[in-house]
């Protein structure tokens, strides 16, 4: 059986919750990667173990708050081999971006285009000016 795989996010490089029982996966934060490439790689194997026998409904939660060049192709690579596999479970995608980021969001709306995966996509207040931030919880400003 897969496991749950967790890796722990730097100044860099995001944090990633992929876990199996739940079908939940979260890749949030800063992926500022010289080799993005050596990151996404155990991500790219855990999609493809997850979906030989995936949960129903599979959620899917992208919190970027910045990405580079080699990280963009990293998830787009990552979001297109998800959206292979789209017809063994149905997939949730939700596609967090701070208020004002109409950056991110584009890059969002262009994922979701490209891809063929319907995105859900929900503004949250700015990370960086939250003192006491739970890990891992988002502030929805509005849908």
């Amino acid at each position: 059986m897969i496991e749950t795989l967790n890796i722990k996010g730097t100044e860099d490089s995001p944090e990633v919750i992929m876990d199996f029982q739940k079908g939940f996966i979260r890749i949030s934060g800063t992926s500022w990667l010289e080799d993005a490439y050596s990151f996404y790689e155990p991500l790219y194997q855990w999609v493809s173990e997850y979906f030989k026998a995936p949960q129903k409904v599979t959620e899917i939660e992208f919190g970027y708050t910045y990405f580079n060049t080699s990280s963009a192709k990293q998830i787009a690579k990552l979001v297109t081999l998800i959206s292979n596999f789209k017809s063994r479970s149905e997939v949730k995608v939700k596609w967090f971006y701070e208020n004002g980021d109409s950056e991110m969001l584009k890059s969002g709306k262009k994922y979701s285009e490209l891809l063929d995966l319907s995105f859900e996509f929900v503004e949250i207040e700015s990370t960086s000016e939250s003192e006491d931030e739970d890990e891992g919880v988002y502030k929805i400003v509005h849908k």
